[in-house]
């Protein structure tokens, strides 16, 4: 199932637009007023799993804080303005759709930022802090937008959106942390970043499809008494989209290096679609299907178009540079003290999932590696369980820094016979590891690119 689901996810451009016909053929045979019962639990399914894997500590990370303040710059003013003067001119008589694209402008950032810019090779760290930045930000300025752009036309119910914005992002947020601690303190770090972090996307992937079927089905009659009306609303998604496009770009090019250019790019191209769809479903009532209309038609626009984009950001922003340690490495380290026992090892590699851990001095200095290998030979010889670690013999440790290049990672390793490499900072400070399986996933992913 979970394998289907993942297939969907990666062929989005065609899925949706089906998906859109299927909601359609459904409106207008059956009736879909039935359907609103599943908006709320949809809606969890839409964003919840994409909360769980939110790296919240990232946001306070530093190194990176122009082009954070510019993406946000560009998020919270230039882009929702071009959205509402767009819906203005395009929508005049049709102030619910014009919502529609406001709402979708206001809402920055997703899981598809981090993909997309990682894809292109970009600043992922930076992505990460640009949609955790983005789903805060949007989640208190939405109501504060809608309400200052629109009230004059539209009554906004902004007890109800601030009300909806706790069920569908702060609620889910909070689930989702809670979720992450306890299977990291349940199953370990390794574990969760190696099998259980990507189970929860494909979820997702099945909450959007579903909201969009839904939004079509209730549309159905609508859209067939006017079908002129998706050509109306395609045109002005088409026109944002460049305009960002464009102007991210333009920006990113000239004033940022190429990994920070294309993560202000997706950044501020790709909006948080799900959760858009989400407060519209939810907030407006029987006015929430025709809003969701334009936002589920962004998608088609949306996904399209950063696929486009990423065949020719090495002609915009010039070849990737070659892949280093940084840009695979897992974060964090485990370890265990000289002092601490073969018993204590035996837990923390089983626990853990894992096949090595460094051995630390009394100064918190790297001695030497542990791993299954010394450890089954030590439970071969009988080695009594309470025997400390400084007694038993260890592996070298290879160490690199984070800018180390691949190539020269995987010479290190060739040359050591040791193949996880432990990343030091510039304080030389034990930070994070490179694993044969990190490498080996890596090169398989771009194998299928």
């Amino acid at each position: 199932m979970l394998d289907i689901i993942r297939k969907i996810q990666k062929k989005l451009i065609i899925a949706i637009p089906v998906i859109m016909v299927a909601g359609f053929l459904f409106g207008l045979k059956f009736n879909p007023t039935f359907l609103k019962q599943l908006i709320i639990p949809l809606t969890f399914l839409m964003v919840y799993p994409m909360m769980v894997n939110l790296q919240l500590k990232r946001v306070f990370e530093g190194g990176d804080t122009k082009v954070q303040l510019v993406t946000q710059i560009l998020n919270f003013t230039i882009i929702p303005l071009a959205a509402f003067l767009i819906g203005r001119i395009a929508f005049p008589d049709a102030p619910y759709i014009a919502l529609g694209l406001l709402l979708a402008s206001l809402l920055p950032t997703s899981g598809m930022t981090i993909s997309w810019t990682g894809m292109a090779k970009g600043n992922m760290a930076a992505a990460v802090k640009m949609t955790v930045f983005g789903l805060i930000i949007g989640s208190i300025l939405t109501p504060i937008y809608i309400k200052g752009l629109m009230g004059t036309v539209i009554e906004i119910p902004m007890a109800k959106i601030f009300r909806q914005i706790i069920v569908v992002v702060v609620l889910p947020l909070v689930l989702g942390n809670l979720t992450q601690r306890f299977m990291i303190k349940r199953y370990g770090f390794a574990h969760y970043q190696k099998d259980l972090k990507k189970i929860f996307p494909p979820f997702s992937t099945l909450g959007v499809l579903g909201i969009v079927f839904v939004a079509m089905a209730l549309k159905a009659n609508s859209i067939a008494s006017n079908p002129g009306q998706l050509v109306t609303l395609i045109i002005p998604l088409v026109i944002l989209y460049g305009f960002n496009f464009l102007l991210s770009t333009i920006i990113g090019k000239y004033f940022f290096k190429r990994n920070n250019g294309i993560a202000l790019v997706y950044g501020t191209v790709m909006r948080n679609l799900s959760i858009a769809l989400a407060i519209a479903m939810t907030a407006f009532g029987k006015d929430g299907s025709e809003i969701a209309l334009i936002i589920a038609l962004a998608y088609i626009i949306q996904v399209q178009s950063a696929a486009w984009y990423l065949k020719f950001t090495d002609r915009i922003f010039g070849p990737a540079p070659e892949t280093t340690v940084k840009d695979i490495m897992s974060e964090g380290v485990f370890s265990l003290h000289i002092n601490d026992t073969l018993n204590k090892a035996l837990k923390l590699l089983a626990e853990e999932h894992i096949h090595s851990f460094v051995v630390l001095d009394d100064s918190d200095k790297a001695v030497g590696m542990f791993s299954t290998a010394i450890l089954l030979d030590a439970l071969a010889d009988e080695t009594p369980y309470e025997t400390p670690l400084s007694k038993l013999p260890m592996e070298p440790v290879v160490f690199a820094s984070a800018k180390t290049s691949l190539k020269d990672a995987l010479l290190k390793m060739k040359r050591n016979h040791e193949y996880k490499i432990i990343i030091v900072d510039k304080d030389n400070v034990i930070s994070s590891v490179l694993s044969q399986e990190e490498i080996i996933r890596h090169i398989a992913e771009n194998l299928k690119k």
